[in-house]
This record gives C-alpha cells, structure tokens and sequence, in this order.
C-alpha cells in the first residue's frame, strides 16, 4: 500500500498461466515438484555462468529482530526490504491511533500482514474489520480503503504492491506532498475490482489451519492471485516430511526473484552462494532469479511462510540429467 509517485515503467507482455485460487493439501509438498522431475522429458534451460548479485535493499536473510534494533526508540518507521522489478514489500511499524487516510491504487493490489497488533480496516465494499497477527488484507486495484491502528499496542505489519504502484485520493482526501510533484483532479472510469479466483479482503493463518482439512496437516492456500502477483501461505510440520537430504538443491526460477516472510517457527533455505538459511517468525528470505533454493519447514511444532512473486503459476526449474 505504497503511496510512491515514481514514473510508472512499461512492462513487457508475458504469457501467463491460470492456476487454481485455493491449493489442495500437499503432504509432503515436494512430492509434487519430484513428480515433475520424474515424468517430465528434460528440456535445456538458461543458467549464467555467476549468479545474481543481491541488489540494495535485498539481502537473503533480513532478520525481523535486527530491522527493530535499527529503529530501536522510533514510534514509527519503515522498512523496505524488497525492490525489485516486479515487487517492493516493506515493514511499516506504526503506534495506536496512527492513521492511513482514504486512498486507492489505479492499475495495482496492495496487500498486507499483520506481524503484531490491531489494525482496523474499511475497504470499499466490505464491512469494517479488525486485523491481528496472522491477519492478511488484501485491497484490489481502484478499491479504496482506509486503516487505523487500535488496541493498546503499536502495529507492526508487512506491506506489499506492484513495483512502481501509484496512490490516488478521494476528492475528500488532501492528497500529501511528494517533491517533483503535483495533483491534479482526474477522471479515470473507476471501478473497484472484484474479489475473484480465489481472493478474499481478510484472512487469518490460524484460523485456515484450524479448519477440517487443514487441522495437523501441510497444507497450501493461495492468499493473493494476480495476473502481475503470487501469494501462497505454505504451512505446516518438519516432521511430516522425509529426512533433508544435503544434495538436494531445489529449484530455480528463470524470469523473477521469489521472497518470503515468514509468518510462524521456523523455515530452512538451502540457498545457491549463500549456505543454509535459518528465518524465523517476521524474518524475510530473498531468492534471486537463476539461484537454486530448496525451502522447507524447521524445527518442532507448524511453521508457514508466506511466498511471493510476479507471475500467476510460476515455473520452477530443476535440474535434470541432460537430454540425450
């Protein structure tokens, strides 16, 4: 729910995908990926000789407790720890009381976390709600919507949109000032888009793992479905799944980066370059494109992470024997 006013770049078409809004149960999930490898006929693949560099602000582990330690005395702060060419996600602390006025973004979905606190949100459209930890709020493009902070906590929640997203106002709203711009009323056809495939204006982790057939399970639910975004809650238990094998390198993707946050215990990141990655709770991993991954869950009782990128059903490469 970025209010930037950069310059919005073109971007090229890209053939995407339909996949289904709402996954199945996965259990373990990467039997669907080892299927993949063993009934596929091998294909050639791009892979660049070194691998991506991490571009300020992306680093592959940004811990949660390191970002408050930097803030530490501040009622209020961001973060941004993900800028990339299809995606900016940053952490917003903010104290009770605080406010985010009337607005609404043309052509993006913003969608959020709730790490800790109470945020009251009014989207259009949708009865008023009050957010907490394992809150995730979406608003559709031209939607406009509104948040305070309640309780007797401050908020701390992660914010995610489009690379390069704009901010609208209502003509009721007085717009803020941002340097090397002015507003000016417009016209536009605005109309709020639907919740369809799948979305939803508010769900909770904890209360989809609590369902039926979720309950004690991995499981897979996919939170936002965008023709220019993905993202899936990927929960559940280390100890559902077979022992780690160290030679198992995961997978790549060719065309975006992929990033997490994690949203309970603990996740392991075997990363390409980088070793293995413990993330905790609030913490966020960054994946480039090109670089193998393997993410799976950690350590005792459920753990989730909340993955994230630009394409609908993105295509996750393997390396194989060579074609003969």
């Amino acid at each position: 729910m970025h209010s930037g006013a950069q310059t919005k770049s073109h971007r090229g078409l890209r053939n995407r995908t339909r996949c289904r809004s709402t996954f199945p149960l996965i259990s373990p999930i990467r039997t669907l990926y080892a299927q993949r490898r063993t009934n596929e006929e091998p294909s050639w693949a791009p892979k660049p000789d070194a691998l991506p560099k991490y571009l300020p602000p992306h680093k592959p582990h940004t811990k949660l407790s390191d970002v408050k330690a930097k803030h530490k005395g501040q009622t209020a702060w961001r973060e941004v720890v993900v800028d990339d060419d299809h995606l900016r996600g940053e952490y917003v602390m903010s104290p009770v009381g605080a406010k985010v006025g009337r607005r609404f973004h043309p052509d993006t979905r913003a969608w959020l976390v709730i790490l800790e606190g109470q945020i009251r949100f009014e989207i259009e459209g949708q009865e008023p709600f009050v957010a907490r930890r394992g809150s995730m709020v979406q608003a559709p493009m031209q939607t406009i919507y509104s948040m305070e902070v309640v309780g007797e906590t401050p908020s701390l929640r992660w914010e995610v949109n489009i690379a390069k997203a704009k901010t609208l106002y209502p003509k009721d709203v007085t717009p803020p000032e941002v340097p090397g711009f002015k507003f000016i009323p417009v016209t536009l056809n605005r109309k709020p888009a639907p919740y369809a495939n799948g979305n939803k204006p508010h769900i909770n982790l904890f209360e989809l793992a609590q369902l039926p057939e979720n309950k004690d399970k991995n499981f897979t639910h996919r939170f936002i479905h965008d023709d220019r975004a993905v993202s899936n809650a990927i929960y559940g238990y280390a100890s559902k799944l077979p022992p780690i094998n160290p030679n198992d390198k995961g997978h790549y993707h060719p065309e975006c980066a992929e990033f997490w946050l994690i949203t309970l215990g603990q996740i392991r990141y075997p990363i390409e370059g980088q070793g293995v990655v413990i993330a905790s709770e609030g913490d966020v991993v960054y994946v480039p494109l090109y670089t193998f991954h393997a993410p799976r869950w950690y350590g005792e009782g459920p753990s989730c992470r909340l993955a994230m990128n630009g394409y609908t059903n993105i295509a996750h490469l393997f390396e194989s024997a060579k074609p003969h």
